[in-house]
């Protein structure tokens, strides 16, 4: 099991610790509701240094992202942030990721820790034929989000990191403390702070030394102006503003398409891997739509569990289920044939052993509060 450069202070802290993708991460400190409440309505901390860097730059860098990416980073300007997906020939999903563009031929990419192995080996792969410098640094990063209402403050103001003036998703490079390097590396690295996140909320996230990033922790949490926060309500903060996980909402057998995430895909572009099979299935119609579905009842819909028609029959299943912490409505995405995703169609979610009535809605179950 990996732990990350702030296991140990979760450990003091009492955290709840359990397995999460190869790691040994924090679930709780308290409870999920506080922390998640916390986040929505003040500033909350999240360990995510077991995140995925890989860096890529050369001659053929942006081309070479351009081939692997589905969103269009072509002439980016420097220190803006892309969301799209990496996919396989047929359609299907590699990976979500961010891609910053960090200097002429120079890119930063942060994938999900559950794929970081399979990511880089499909990376390496795709590499072939090009002129670039691809470099797995995942180890070498520390990583925490900062996010709430009161983020942009306490990131200022705790931390000394000027982030005031960054848009929503963009990112800036700011100086270490004299003496303070990226290890295994001759020279100095800048802190990346960028204006992004996976709440709903304002908020940015920090990549620097793991020392660093251990600094910046035991500031946060000496200041009372920031809650630490566990995987747990990350869960639930993301699920209310309908943002997808991997291996729930996208993967292998789930498009981008599917997944209604068709505005991260750029079909003008010139080429990228699974370009011609999701042209195909955005011309055609997905045969398999994800969307949000609200019960008539208090009961939870969880991931796995089977979603049926007006009439009993299968048609799908729950990819992710909560009864909501912002809304107070028990709801869930799932994936369900495309015949029924039409907003408003009555469907069945099968609990154990009952059957509870619920109607496809809009998969956002809470209005997102980012600063533009």
């Amino acid at each position: 099991m990996k732990k990350t450069c702030l296991y140990d202070k979760h450990v003091a802290l009492g955290a709840l610790m359990s397995p999460f993708a190869g790691f040994d991460m924090p679930i709780q400190y308290t409870n999920i509701t506080d922390e998640h409440q916390a986040v929505r309505t003040a500033c909350g901390v999240f360990d995510v240094s077991h995140m995925g860097e890989v860096t890529v730059s050369g001659k053929d860098a942006e081309r070479y992202v351009q081939h692997i990416f589905t969103n269009d980073v072509k002439g980016a300007p420097v220190g803006k942030i892309y969301y799209g997906m990496m996919c396989y020939e047929d359609g299907g999903t590699v990976d979500d990721l961010l891609v910053y563009k960090m200097g002429e031929g120079n890119f930063f990419l942060v994938i999900n820790a559950a794929n970081i192995d399979k990511d880089w080996a499909w990376m390496q792969e795709q590499a072939k034929g090009f002129d670039i410098d691809l470099q797995n640094r995942s180890d070498d990063y520390g990583q925490i989000a900062v996010q709430g209402p009161e983020a942009e403050k306490v990131v200022e103001e705790v931390l000394g990191l000027e982030c005031k003036e960054l848009k929503f998703y963009e990112a800036a490079l700011l100086s270490f403390p004299e003496g303070d390097t990226i290890p295994g590396k001759q020279t100095k690295e800048a802190v990346i702070v960028s204006r992004t996140g996976y709440t709903g909320e304002d908020g940015f996230e920090i990549y620097a030394t793991p020392a660093f990033i251990n600094e910046c922790w035991d500031k946060l949490l000496a200041s009372g102006r920031c809650k630490p926060c566990g995987l747990g309500c990350r869960d639930t903060l993301r699920f209310e503003v309908g943002l997808p996980l991997y291996g729930d909402e996208l993967s292998q057998d789930i498009t981008p398409i599917m997944a209604g995430l068709g505005i991260f895909v750029k079909l003008d572009k010139e080429e990228f891997v699974g370009k011609e099979a999701l042209a195909k299935q955005k011309a055609e119609g997905a045969s398999k739509k994800i969307v949000g579905i609200e019960l008539h009842d208090k009961a939870i819909p969880r991931h796995g569990y089977t979603v049926l028609n007006a009439a009993g029959e299968a048609i799908g299943e729950v990819t992710t289920g909560y009864h909501t912490i912002s809304s107070d409505k028990s709801v869930c995405m799932a994936l369900i044939d495309a015949a029924y995703a039409k907003l408003g169609t009555e469907v069945q979610v099968q609990i154990r052993k009952k059957v509870f009535p619920g109607t496809v809605c809009k998969k956002q179950f809470y209005n997102k509060n980012y600063k533009k």
